[in-house]
């Protein structure tokens, strides 16, 4: 890093240090601008070499927040890049692969390396094989191990082999709580060698949806794909277009028995309605002064279910409160202090930005709800949600009297449509917040009291985002009461949030086949077939409120007009279990203490015996194990030439898959358990893997073969190509005949037909899974033509060279009369010209000859994606920069 446009550095004195810094305050109106354009701006002013080029990028900025000018492209270089063993593998593996590519063209292997700090956080692979007993969480992480010890050996070579990659070992947290609770600095320093050091804002992009939960302490953070994530490591900086920042004014304060949760429910809902994706939003405002820096993580954690890319909060004096109790030290708190009043980052509630839109939101307003059965913008009131239930049922026309009879030690039960088959209480949503956490304990020690249980058919497990949470309710004796209600600790992962939930009994599978079961969880994802196979409704609560759904045993309940007990001493309800706002806050005050942060963050990087065991040796290049079922060289620079691809048009494609709207990254490359009929089972089971040791497709992530074949395999992908068969299917119009997607894939690439994709709206919503791109990159697929895209999956897509297409606003699948059997042509387009054409005209031959002409607009949004699809792809792009 070196110091550019010197001419706008100032000096700040703190702690007996000086720091130079860019000043943002001497730009005309900067009280106005969004805070987090005020971070885009010192960003540039920081990493823009060329003073004219950086100025201009600038204006550009000051111009859309000030006057609303349309949007143009810049540039975000991060200071840190944050991922997870998912998304973690994968790209190291691409390096890998890049460093054999350099080697074979001559080159220097070892210039492909991270340029920027990788913080890798192990968190996404422990299985809930093991719940609701003493000692669940060792289990667990024992057969994590077993599973995953050629995977965690990849990683160490990686982070012996790589610069600039620090890995936190398994059964230590998710990474979205440790960066929260320890990696993120709020302001960054660093010694340049001159007399000053260099401050600035940290400042992050993460391989994972959930990274703008460190919004929540006024980092300006966002997810990518994993690809784009490649990219910044390897010094490529993110483009981006201005955004347009949308200000929730937020006022009043949150009422008893309504936490963040709810909050964060809400605003899904009502964000969601008002069209926020690919845009920046901001809180601000005297409510926001109402709410702790955990609640407000839990708020901005739930950025991507909202659609934007960031939900920041400033920084204020909750921000320093936060970061003395998480033990970082007192020099860098006056720091982040000194810089944020002095640059134009505190919060003033009362300084009204230029806004593009203002949202108001009153904290008084929002109720006690859930959220489900499959998104999490369908908000359910509590106080309705018997209601809506049965109107559920209703839409998917079940008989609410139906039953099933489950046994469990000894004792026979019915169950109706809706009874809970998993209770969890997970997730970088609500388990870093003390309030939510401590409501969970009062709630379980009060019911104990009471002589009520959750009933025993359920699956329940805790699996906390650090071990700060374990101890905050070990400390304050609630842990226990916890445990009687059968929420033992089940390890230090995502678990059920990620779909790894691990099986449900076996009477309960079989339940499954005739009522529809239902999970709910504390976390931010309950898209359909995520959770579980053998669950049909999701539905997202906080913490309490799983537990409360766990007393009752089925989501068809009324917690208003329906006691939890009949007694002779009278009826208990919900309302006379839940803690009260004073006695959550004398817990908060006598047991959430620096000292249970300090002895979560103990040796964090140190890992246990099993991974300090695990053998690793430096060196340039890997040792790639053809006999791998975890690890593979992946095919992308295969035949790989210096030379850019000559432009070629996408001609008499065939449709691949044909869907509807909301089609998440889940059904796309699904990250849960690999059925035992699905191709990609058949591949591993002719690598004798037992089916006992397939693990996950988010576990296989390493290895191409699993995932090119899991790729729109979900078991509830619904292809309307393939006449009533759900999962894996499609018609291969060669044949005419309905086969899986790996094999008609297969056959058309064996034949030299390209793929495409027909959609809906919000193609790729969910999780920032780069197997979503990849898989159908490696399938054939050249394009996707959808009504919208969610934004990072629309990134994803370009990183691997797909085209992605819009269809002309009023035009549809639908209405366009498209069945998925035409044959579709796509214009060669020079994606190397700046100012290459928005606008393309598509020829579709119907199977009768007839022949029809309709426009799409390219969601090729900037020049440096235009460059990433021309090279094909962001990988090949940086392989012939380097």
């Amino acid at each position: 890093m070196q110091k550019f446009n010197s001419h706008l550095l100032k000096t700040l004195h703190v702690s007996n240090e000086s720091y130079d810094y860019y000043d943002l305050t001497s730009i005309d109106g900067y009280e106005r601008i969004p805070y987090s354009l005020l971070i885009l701006i010192e960003n540039i002013y920081r990493n823009v070499s060329d003073e004219a080029r950086a100025q201009n990028m600038v204006e550009k900025i000051v111009q859309a927040a000030l006057n609303g000018e349309s949007p143009q492209e810049i540039e975000f270089m991060p200071t840190r890049v944050l991922l997870t063993d998912f998304t973690g593998v994968p790209c190291m593996i691409d390096f890998a692969a890049m460093r054999d590519a350099m080697k074979s063209l001559g080159h220097d292997p070892s210039k492909v390396n991270p340029l920027i700090q990788a913080d890798l956080i192990i968190d996404h692979s422990v299985i809930a094989d093991v719940s609701g007993c003493k000692g669940a969480d060792e289990k667990n992480a024992q057969i994590e191990f077993e599973r995953n010890k050629e995977r965690y050996s990849f990683l160490k070579w990686a982070q012996k082999s790589f610069e600039n990659v620090s890995i936190v070992p398994p059964d230590t947290g998710i990474c979205h709580q440790l960066n929260l609770e320890k990696l993120s600095q709020v302001i960054s320093a660093k010694d340049l060698g001159s007399q000053n050091k260099l401050a600035y804002p940290d400042t992050l992009i993460g391989a994972d949806s959930h990274t703008p939960t460190v919004n929540g302490i006024g980092v300006l953070a966002w997810g990518v794909g994993g690809i784009e994530a490649e990219a910044a490591l390897l010094g490529q900086p993110v483009s981006i277009l201005t955004p347009q920042v949308i200000g929730v004014h937020m006022t009043g304060e949150l009422s008893e028995h309504v936490g963040a949760f709810d909050v964060s429910l809400s605003l899904a809902e009502r964000l969601r309605s008002a069209g926020v994706v690919g845009k920046f939003v901001e809180c601000y405002g005297e409510g926001v002064e109402k709410l702790s820096v955990t609640d407000r993580a839990t708020i901005s954690n739930m950025s991507p279910e909202y659609g934007c890319t960031v939900s920041l909060f400033p920084i204020d004096d909750q921000t320093l409160d936060f970061m003395r109790l998480t033990n970082r030290s007192s020099k860098q708190v006056e720091l982040v202090e000194a810089y944020a009043k002095a640059n134009g980052l505190w919060h003033k509630p009362y300084v009204q930005k230029d806004y593009y839109q203002v949202i108001e939101f009153d904290l008084g307003e929002v109720e006690a709800c859930i959220a489900g059965p499959s998104r999490p913008q369908e908000r359910i009131a509590l106080a309705h949600s018997k209601e809506a239930i049965k109107t559920i049922a209703a839409n998917r026309g079940l008989d609410m009297d139906k039953t099933a009879i489950v046994h469990v030690d000894g004792e026979e039960y019915e169950l109706h449509h809706a009874a809970l088959a998993i209770a969890a209480i997970t997730s970088c949503t609500t388990t870093p917040n003390p309030d939510l956490l401590l409501a969970l304990g009062l709630l379980a020690k009060k019911a104990c009291e009471a002589g009520i249980y959750a009933k025993p058919w359920i699956k329940r497990m805790f699996s906390p985002g650090s071990k700060a949470s374990m101890l905050l309710l070990e400390d304050a004796g609630l842990m226990p009461y916890l445990e009687q209600q059968g929420f033992y600790l089940a390890g230090y992962g995502c678990m059920s949030c990620i779909g790894n939930s691990g099986p449900i009994a076996q009477d309960m599978q079989e339940a499954g086949k005739e009522i529809e079961l239902a999970a709910v969880l504390s976390g931010n994802r309950n898209f359909e077939g995520r959770i579980g196979p053998d669950i049909s409704q999701n539905y997202l609560a906080s913490p309490a409120k799983v537990l409360a759904y766990a007393l009752a045993g089925t989501m068809n309940f009324d917690f208003v007009h329906q006691a939890l007990k009949h007694s002779d001493e009278g009826q208990v309800y919900l309302r006379d279990l839940l803690p009260s706002k004073e006695e959550l806050l004398d817990y908060k005050k006598r047991f959430v203490k620096q000292d249970i942060y300090q002895r979560a963050q103990n040796d964090m990087f140190a890992g246990n015996e099993q991974w300090q065991s695990l053998p690793s040796v430096a060196a340039d290049t890997y040792q790639w194990n053809e006999d791998s079922t975890y690890v593979k060289n992946p095919p992308y620079f295969e035949d790989f030439s210096l030379n850019m691809p000559q432009v070629q048009p996408i001609e008499n494609a065939r449709v691949l898959i044909k869907a509807g709207d909301f089609i998440t990254t889940d059904h796309i490359s699904p990250a849960g358990s690999i059925a035992l009929d699905s191709e990609a089972a058949h591949y591993l089971m002719g690598k004798e893997v037992s089916p006992l040791d397939f693990n996950t497709y988010g576990a296989r992530r390493g290895n191409h073969e699993v995932m090119m074949r899991g790729a729109f395999s979900n078991v509830k992908m619904n292809n309307q190509l393939a006449e009533g068969k759900i999962g894996g299917y499609t018609k291969d119009f060669t044949t005419g005949k309905i086969s899986t997607v790996f094999k008609t894939a297969l056959n058309y690439q064996a034949q030299g037909i390209p793929s495409v994709v027909l959609a809906g709206q919000m193609y790729g919503s969910g999780s920032s899974r780069d197997w979503a791109a990849k898989g159908p990159m490696l399938l054939g697929v050249k394009a996707v033509f959808a009504q919208s895209f969610e934004r990072i999956h629309r990134s994803n897509l370009i990183g691997m060279g797909i085209i992605p297409f819009e269809f002309i606003e009023g035009d549809t699948v639908d209405k366009l009369r498209l069945d998925g059997s035409e044959r579709f042509s796509i214009p060669a387009i020079d994606f190397t010209q700046g100012d290459f054409p928005r606008k393309v005209s598509v020829r579709a031959k119907r199977e009768n000859g007839e022949e029809l002409s309709f426009e799409v607009c390219a969601r090729v949004d900037t020049p440096t994606e235009g460059l990433y699809i021309a090279h094909g792809g962001i990988l090949h792009y940086m392989l012939r920069k380097l």
